[in-house]
């Protein structure tokens, strides 16, 4: 199969992400959060990217519409788990996101099986962005929090506001998801 932009742009968010968790964990690298955030925006743009460039070219394939959710779980529950290790994030929350995360995926594999592919709706599409935004946002107040010690505790407190927002609307896009494809359980 030749792949096309979007699809390698998909796949290079995938590579993206052992870079990204190394800078996060790597307590010895100076400036690490911000390495840890430019490495996470950046592969957080091509998912913006390869889904803007497969529709405008008409570009749209079934590999697509099954790796770009997948390369976004795989960057984002990185990113959450690691957090979590630091302390950044609320397990409770992280783990209410990755049963969301594997139920969808679970409802997206009997679907395939079925013959039918399921594209993310405005729900996951609005889930994905919030947990994006808050994980750059997290970075971000960690990065000036190396500046400014002094507000690390209040950073860390709108973290975890932020962390339970995703949670929070993960939750509401998986039953919706759950909703609209009840079909897929009966088969």
């Amino acid at each position: 199969m030749k792949m096309n932009l979007p699809n390698k742009l998909t796949i290079l968010r995938i590579v993206m992400v052992p870079f990204f968790v190394f800078f996060l964990l790597a307590d010895f690298v100076p400036h690490r959060y911000l390495f840890a955030l430019l490495l996470f925006c950046a592969a957080s743009y091509t998912d913006h990217l390869d889904g803007k460039i497969a529709r405008r070219d008409h570009l749209v394939t079934n590999f697509g519409k099954l790796m770009d959710p997948l390369a976004d779980k795989i960057l984002v529950m990185s990113a959450l788990i690691c957090l979590v290790k630091l302390d950044l994030a609320s397990t409770v929350c992280v783990i209410l996101i990755m049963l969301r995360e594997f139920s969808v995926t679970s409802i997206r594999l009997l679907a395939v099986e079925q013959g039918r592919v399921i594209a993310a709706n405005n729900w996951g599409k609005a889930k994905t962005v919030s947990q994006m935004v808050a994980i750059i946002l997290i970075l971000l107040m960690q990065y000036v929090c190396t500046w400014n010690p002094a507000a690390l505790g209040a950073c860390n407190t709108i973290g975890q506001v932020l962390v339970w927002v995703t949670a929070l609307l993960s939750v509401i896009s998986g039953i919706i998801y759950f909703k609209d494809n009840a079909d897929v359980l009966k088969g």
